[in-house]
């Protein structure tokens, strides 16, 4: 039930309406109830029992078992013709001249046969289908001493350098695969990584060079290295110009349907390092040109993108002296189910940062009362970094609603999992700043007092705050709040702003 349940959530409703007309023309009796079946699971949350009972009378049935399996054959099959008219369709056109070609070729009618390869290389080429081209190329080898016009030597110059591009394309793969791979165990595991070496190592040991003649899929794989790189040592700023050198190698090309989906998720690394870096406008820039990617193509990758488009947009909002549009944008969003629970708890600790910016506690507690899983749940779903984030926002929660035996006990048990960690990855002002939160709460009275307003400003390793990153100066900004007794938002505006 969960798979099927799954899959029906990824269709738009567009596909909903294709789909049931695609089971209308499949069912040879009037009596099949797999339409009826898809529109239950589609438009509600109700338990197998439940339908079973209205579809068959009984709550547990052989037949209601057997058709839910005959539904979920049909999503796959319809998902996978859909994918073929959609996505594949220029694949296919090829591959059909391909074997066309061939038919001819096996004819003695090589004229003909080499025109359509001739048609099926241009549009391989025009679309960096490198395994498709090494076909083409193949063929028109293997036949070549039957044809005179061939040249067979720039032909094999041409292979060669396809697989070349092949290739690269095979080693940025497994590199990206390797870095995933190091990020899981960093995020997800806590596990403590050398990255930056780690990324310089394996990018020579793939003889990896970052040159115009790279395709949309692998540009998108180096720059989601590079970021990948960024969210681990909170270090956007160094990525900042090699992202937008890249992005400018990108623009030089032409502008392929194809590859739309690496297209998109290129935008949106550079809107989120623009953000990371402080630049709100140009971010949200390359926001509006990411949403015009997303209607391409009748909005086909419109779902799978809009959770990560509203993230990055409400953040640039939020941090541009416009708090209530930025919560009204999350809001207008996190009311309905999505696949992409990691962005969506994104999302849901956004808002409770602008909530409790905004000094509207209450509001901040009805959210971070729904984040109830355990620490381990969350790890496993959204990250450490993540965790460690909400861990903290929720410790100043308790401290504002004065809830002593929540903060005395979480704060407690915060330092008993995280400390260590926290150490080991050099962010040991977390640490600082907890402590300096866990002084003020005690004795509030010393936060007016200079030597305490001294003893913060020396206390913290500080880079410049075009380098600091900018949830670190959130935090810090709601202990500078306390020494001046000022407005939390605006003082984490002037902070950004200095």
């Amino acid at each position: 039930m969960i798979e099927i349940k799954s899959i029906i959530n990824t269709l738009s409703t567009e596909d909903h309406n294709k789909f049931v007309n695609y089971l209308q023309q499949k069912n040879k009796r009037k009596d099949t109830k797999n339409i009826q079946l898809f529109k239950s699971l589609a438009n509600s949350n109700e338990d197998s029992k439940v339908i079973c009972k209205r579809l068959y009378g009984v709550e547990k049935s052989n037949a209601y078992h057997a058709l839910r399996k005959r539904l979920f054959q049909s999503l796959i099959d319809f998902t996978a013709n859909k994918n073929l008219e959609d996505e594949n369709s220029l694949d296919m056109q090829i591959v059909k001249y391909i074997l066309a070609s061939r038919t001819f070729l096996l004819q003695n009618k090589f004229s003909i046969a080499y025109k359509i390869l001739d048609k099926a290389e241009r549009l391989a080429d025009e679309h960096f289908l490198f395994p498709i081209l090494n076909e083409i190329y193949h063929t028109k080898i293997q036949y070549a001493s039957n044809h005179s016009k061939i040249d067979l030597d720039a032909l094999i110059l041409k292979q060669k350098e396809n697989q070349k591009k092949h290739q690269l394309e095979d080693r940025l793969n497994i590199v990206y695969a390797k870095l995933k791979a190091m990020l899981n165990e960093v995020s997800y595991q806590g596990n403590v990584i050398d990255f930056e070496s780690e990324l310089g190592r394996l990018l020579k040991a793939h003889h990896i060079e970052i040159n115009s003649s790279l395709s949309f899929k692998s540009l998108y794989q180096i720059l989601a290295i590079a970021n990948i790189s960024a969210l681990v040592t909170k270090k956007y700023y160094t990525i900042e110009s090699f992202v937008m050198n890249s992005y400018d190698l990108l623009k030089q090309k032409k502008e392929t349907d194809k590859q739309l989906f690496y297209q998109i998720e290129i935008v949106y690394i550079i809107a989120n390092t623009l953000f990371r870096n402080k630049k709100f406008e140009a971010s949200l820039h390359y926001i509006k040109e990411m949403e015009q990617l997303m209607l391409l193509k009748k909005s086909t990758y419109h779902k799978a993108f809009k959770l990560k488009k509203t993230l990055v947009e409400a953040l640039n909002l939020n941090y541009s002296n416009n708090q209530d549009k930025a919560i009204t944008l999350i809001e207008s969003i996190t009311t309905t189910k999505h696949n992409d629970s990691e962005t969506l708890l994104d999302l849901r600790l956004s808002c409770f940062m602008f909530y409790f910016q905004k000094e509207d506690f209450v509001k901040a507690k009805s959210i971070s009362a729904k984040l109830h899983h355990t620490d381990q749940w969350y790890i496993e779903k959204a990250g450490i970094d993540w965790v460690i984030k909400k861990n903290v926002a929720e410790l100043l929660l308790y401290i504002e609603l004065q809830e002593d035996e929540l903060f005395n006990s979480r704060l407690k048990g915060f330092r008993r999992r995280y400390t260590k960690y926290l150490k080991d990855i050099g962010q040991t002002r977390i640490l600082t700043f907890l402590k300096f939160a866990e002084l003020y709460y005690l004795k509030p009275e010393r936060i007016a007092k200079d030597a305490f307003k001294n003893e913060l400003e020396t206390a913290f390793e500080w880079v410049t705050i075009r380098e600091e990153d900018i949830f670190v100066i959130s935090f810090y900004a709601w202990l500078k709040n306390k020494t001046e007794h000022g407005n939390l938002y605006q003082t984490t505006l002037q902070l950004i702003e200095s």
